[in-house]
């Protein structure tokens, strides 16, 4: 089920109505019903795999708990084991039988064996890694193992953020589903002023930018390069908004419930570095692979060239996370290139700033940081985008093509200037609105709420998928 359909729109309601009208002891199980319910409408048969997920972590977390030394290892090996082979099979056996099969044919050797003819389950990264932190969070000691079966299932299944995240840990969320929760008409406008900016995001914005970026990325040898560069920076603008968006709906709606998850973003494009932008971009990600890859093979507690590869590796793998293509692998690779290259220039640079005395222009120094900042993860979301690398690299050359077309006329595309206007609009819109998620003890908050539902009203529902869906 779609945050953006009609059928969410009466979904919801009655869920919260009825959560709240039931004995607290009954509420675990109509939440866990709804969120099978939820999960159901993609892909019925596809609650298999959550059931073999969920079953395989409540017994590794309860054995890990009970055993010491090398049974607490193994039992924490087959929960890995477990989850990474469920990614294996669904999200990455095409994807590796296809390079192995090319790397066959390249020695002119025979390859017969076939692709699986199966979809990737809606939101698998995001529940498997959700789960698989709980193992490992209860291995480390950090949480005690939950034996209630209900309680854990809905742990992973927790339908506002079953698909899309944010990834939530064992320790932020488990009790919350013990505790007895009351309804708070403050928590009810917070959530649904949350909510409806979530909806603007990805309504109004992302789905306003999509059909221009579409049409740019679709056929990139026949447009200019203005529509090109113009066309990623509405990508760049159309992530964002999708998928904060959908953050945000989430958020919004565990709020109401009485739940708190976890803010996955915090003005991310405003970042003066890619460090920094990392720490403001899909937070439980970054946060993920920060605590259970990158500071288990070391960190930066290690000597120089082990500290770049740590980076590099977890970048990568990061990349992979989000899809079986070599483009995204390359942006993982971008990024991890980015953060090791600031590190080799940290110290020139710190000479260059204060041989041109540039601390004495602190705000103009801000200004161009958060610009090369910006310019550097705009050109990597090329990468995201594209379907494989011969677009990606027919999208880069466009935009650097010596001999461009940068003419203004020839942004035009089928729905002539009308569309990039549109976009640009709907860029300075959601600028002026940029603070709404970090502040929302708005003058006026419910005057908000009525203008965007008024909006998305007008515009319809049943609008497009949420871009990480796929992941």
């Amino acid at each position: 089920m779609l945050f953006n359909s009609s059928a969410f729109l009466v979904f919801f309601p009655v869920v919260c109505t009825t959560y709240f009208l039931l004995p607290h002891r009954f509420r675990w199980l109509w939440l866990l019903l709804a969120s099978c319910y939820f999960y159901m409408a993609f892909v019925p048969v596809y609650i298999l795999i959550l059931g073999f997920t969920i079953a395989v972590d409540y017994i590794a977390g309860i054995l890990i708990e009970g055993s010491t030394g090398r049974r607490r290892r193994l039992f924490l090996l087959a929960s890995i084991i477990a989850n990474v082979g469920v990614l294996a099979v669904f999200k990455y056996w095409n994807f590796l039988n296809q390079n192995i099969g090319e790397l066959f044919r390249a020695a002119g050797l025979s390859y017969g064996i076939p692709d699986l003819g199966i979809l990737l389950p809606i939101g698998l990264s995001f529940h498997t890694f959700q789960s698989l932190s709980y193992t490992v969070e209860v291995y480390r000691g950090n949480l005690k193992a939950e034996r209630h079966p209900g309680i854990f299932a809905l742990f992973v299944m927790f339908f506002p953020q079953l698909v899309a995240g944010p990834i939530e840990r064992g320790q932020a969320l488990l009790h919350q589903f013990h505790e007895r929760k009351r309804f708070s008409y403050a928590a009810l406008e917070h959530g649904l002023v949350k909510i409806a900016y979530g909806f603007f995001k990805k309504v109004v914005v992302a789905d306003g930018l999509a059909g221009y970026v579409n049409m740019v990325y679709d056929r990139p040898e026949g447009v200019s390069s203005i529509a090109l560069l113009v066309g990623t920076v509405f990508f760049a603008v159309q992530i964002y908004c999708d998928f904060s968006g959908y953050s945000d709906i989430a958020i919004g709606t565990a709020n109401i419930l009485g739940i708190r998850l976890m803010e996955n973003f915090r003005r991310p494009y405003l970042s003066s570095s890619i460090s920094e932008f990392w720490s403001r971009w899909h937070i439980s990600l970054s946060s993920w692979f920060r605590d259970y890859v990158y500071i288990p093979m070391g960190g930066n507690r290690v000597v120089k060239w082990r500290w770049y590869g740590n980076l590099m590796v977890t970048f990568m793998l990061s990349g992979l996370w989000h899809g079986a293509n070599w483009t995204f692998i390359v942006w993982g690779f971008l990024h991890g290139s980015y953060l090791i290259l600031a590190l080799v220039l940290k110290a020139p640079a710190r000479t260059l700033a204060r041989a041109i005395r540039s601390d004495r222009l602190p705000g103009l120094r801000r200004a161009f940081d958060r610009s090369m900042t910006l310019v550097l993860v705009t050109l990597a979301w090329v990468f995201f985008r594209a379907a494989d690398m011969d677009q990606a690299l027919s999208v880069l050359g466009g935009i650097f093509r010596p001999d461009g077309d940068w003419s203004p006329a020839s942004l035009a595309l089928r729905g002539g200037m009308l569309v990039p206007l549109l976009g640009v609009g709907l860029i300075l819109l959601l600028a002026a609105s940029y603070r709404l998620p970090y502040d929302l003890r708005l003058r006026s908050p419910r005057v908000f709420l009525v203008l965007t539902t008024l909006t998305i009203i007008l515009l319809g529902s049943n609008g497009g998928e949420f871009i990480y869906f796929q992941f």
